[in-house]
C-alpha cells in the first residue's frame, strides 16, 4: 500500500511541474526597440546652424524612419558618421550611409 501512494505521489508531481512548465511566459524586447544614440555636441550645433531649405516629404518624420532617395542627405563636416537634411520644416540627423532618421531636432 505504501509503495502504490508513493508512486502515486511522484506521478502527482511529475505531471504537476509539467503543468507549471505550460505557464511560463516569456518576453523579448520588442523588435524594433529605439536605440540610445549618444552623439557629439558639435553634431547638432552644426546642423542648427546651416542655412538649408526645406524638402517636401511624404509622411511622418521618425526617429528609425529610411529616407527615400529623392531626399538630399548633406554631410555633417569633420563627422563622417552623421548626415543631416531638413524634411516638412523639421532639422533631422541621419545615417548616410542606411538613410535612416537618427535623431529629429526640435
Amino acid at each position: 500500500m505504501r509503495k502504490i501512494v508513493l508512486t502515486a505521489s511522484a506521478a502527482f508531481m511529475a505531471l504537476s511541474s509539467a503543468a507549471f512548465a505550460q505557464t511560463t511566459i516569456i518576453t523579448q524586447e520588442p523588435a524594433m526597440a529605439p536605440a540610445t544614440v549618444v552623439m557629439p555636441g558639435e553634431v547638432r550645433t552644426y546642423v542648427m546652424e546651416q542655412p538649408v531649405e526645406s524638402e517636401p516629404y511624404d509622411g511622418d518624420v521618425l526617429v528609425g524612419r529610411v529616407l527615400p532617395e529623392a531626399v538630399q542627405v548633406r554631410p555633417v563636416q569633420g563627422y563622417d558618421s552623421y548626415g543631416y537634411t531638413v524634411v516638412n520644416d523639421r532639422r533631422v540627423i541621419v545615417d548616410p550611409q542606411t538613410r535612416t532618421v537618427i535623431q529629429v531636432l526640435e
